[in-house]
C-alpha cells in the first residue's frame, strides 16, 4: 500500500522547483521525466524538461526535435524541452579552460602554451559529466522557469553529476587556501613596497566557490529539490537504487521517493496466457515484496506495463495521470 502517493507528495511540497529522475539505464527515466513535466505544465507552471543524459532519447519520446536549444513542446502549453548538446557543451568547456589556462600562464609569466595542458585536463573521464553539470546549474541559475524537470544520466553518472557541487566546493576551498598561503609567502619574501597587484587567479577561485556554494544550496534544499528513483520490479534495478539512495543521503540531496515502472497487471493474465507471462508475473510479485520492504514509505507510484510503447504527448499524458494519481 502506497503511504504517500506522488500527487499527495507534490501537494505537501508545493515549493518544489527542481525535480530529478534517475535510476539504472533502461528503467524509464525519460518517460517519467516527460510525464512529470507535462503534469507540472498542466498545473499552470512554466516548465522546462531538460535531458542531462549524454545518450539522449527526449526528441524520440516527444516526437519533436528538441536537441541543442530549449524548444516549446507542441500541443502542451507552458512546456519547453531541451536536449543538451553534449558535444557543444564539451567544446565550450574546452574553450573556457584554454582561455583560463592561457590567462593564468601569462599572469604567472610561464612560457608554455595552454594547449599542452588542455588535452590532459579534458581527457579525464569525468570531464563530460563536469561539463554537463555546469550546463545544468547554468539553467538553474538563469531562473527562467517555475519548474525544472531533469532526465538524468544512469544513476552511476547522476550521483557524480549531482555530487560535484560538494566535490567542487571542497576542491575550491583547498585551492583558495593554497593560493592565500602562496600570496602571503610571496609578500613576506618581497622587499618591494609597491601596491599589491590584483590576483586574477584568486578572483576566479572566489567566484567559482560562490557559484558552487549556490549550486549546493539549491541541490540540498528539500523545499526546492527532490530526486526520484525509477525501478523495475527486477533484482538489478532494485539493488542499484538501494545503494544510491544511501549515497544521495550522504550528500544531503533530498530523495523524494521511488517509482515502480512496468508492473504487469495480474488481472490481464488468463489461464491460457503463455508460461513466459505467468512466470514474469510471479517474478514481479516476488520483487514487489522486496520493494515494499526496502523502500518502506518511499514508494510514490506504480506505473503499469502498457499495451503499447510510451511515445508522444498523448501517451505521456496517460502516464502522468497514473504517475500522479
Amino acid at each position: 500500500m502506497i503511504e504517500t502517493p506522488m500527487g499527495q507528495y507534490m501537494a505537501q511540497n508545493p515549493g518544489l522547483k527542481y525535480i530529478f529522475f534517475g535510476g539504472k539505464g533502461g528503467v524509464g527515466k525519460t518517460v517519467m521525466a516527460g510525464a512529470a513535466s507535462i503534469w507540472e505544465a498542466q498545473q499552470g507552471k512554466k516548465t522546462l524538461l531538460a535531458s542531462t543524459n549524454p545518450v539522449h532519447s527526449l526528441s524520440s519520446l516527444i516526437g519533436q526535435d528538441v536537441f541543442g536549444k530549449p524548444t516549446p513542446v507542441e500541443g502542451i502549453p507552458n512546456l519547453t524541452a531541451y536536449e543538451i548538446d553534449t558535444k557543444e557543451t564539451i567544446e565550450k568547456s574546452k574553450k573556457e579552460i584554454r582561455e583560463k589556462i592561457a590567462w593564468f600562464l601569462k599572469f604567472a609569466d610561464i612560457k608554455t602554451k595552454a594547449d599542452e595542458f588542455v588535452e590532459s585536463a579534458t581527457m579525464n573521464p569525468a570531464f563530460e559529466e563536469s561539463a554537463m553539470f555546469e550546463n545544468m546549474i547554468d539553467l538553474m541559475f538563469q531562473d527562467e522557469y517555475e519548474a525544472y524537470i531533469f532526465d538524468t544520466a544512469p544513476t552511476a553518472n547522476a550521483r557524480r553529476l549531482l555530487g560535484m557541487s560538494s566535490v567542487y566546493s571542497m576542491w575550491v576551498n583547498k585551492m583558495v587556501q593554497s593560493r592565500e598561503e602562496a600570496t602571503s609567502l610571496k609578500d613576506l619574501l618581497s622587499y618591494s613596497k609597491k601596491k599589491k597587484e590584483q590576483d586574477p587567479l584568486m578572483d576566479y577561485l572566489l567566484n567559482l566557490r560562490e557559484r558552487m556554494s549556490h549550486a549546493k544550496d539549491l541541490l540540498t534544499d528539500d523545499k526546492l529539490t527532490s530526486f526520484f528513483f525509477i525501478t523495475l520490479p527486477e533484482a538489478l534495478p532494485i539493488a542499484v537504487i538501494t545503494r544510491f539512495i544511501g549515497w544521495f543521503s550522504e550528500f544531503n540531496i533530498p530523495v523524494g521517493g521511488v517509482v515502480v515502472n512496468m508492473l504487469i497487471d495480474k488481472s490481464s493474465v488468463k489461464d491460457d496466457s503463455p508460461d513466459f507471462v505467468k512466470n514474469r508475473v510471479a517474478m514481479q510479485e516476488e520483487h514487489m515484496e522486496t520493494i515494499w520492504k526496502e523502500f518502506d514509505g518511499q514508494v510514490r507510484s506504480i506505473v503499469p506495463l502498457f499495451e503499447t510503447e510510451v511515445r508522444g504527448t498523448k501517451m505521456l499524458k496517460r502516464t502522468a495521470e497514473i504517475l500522479f494519481s
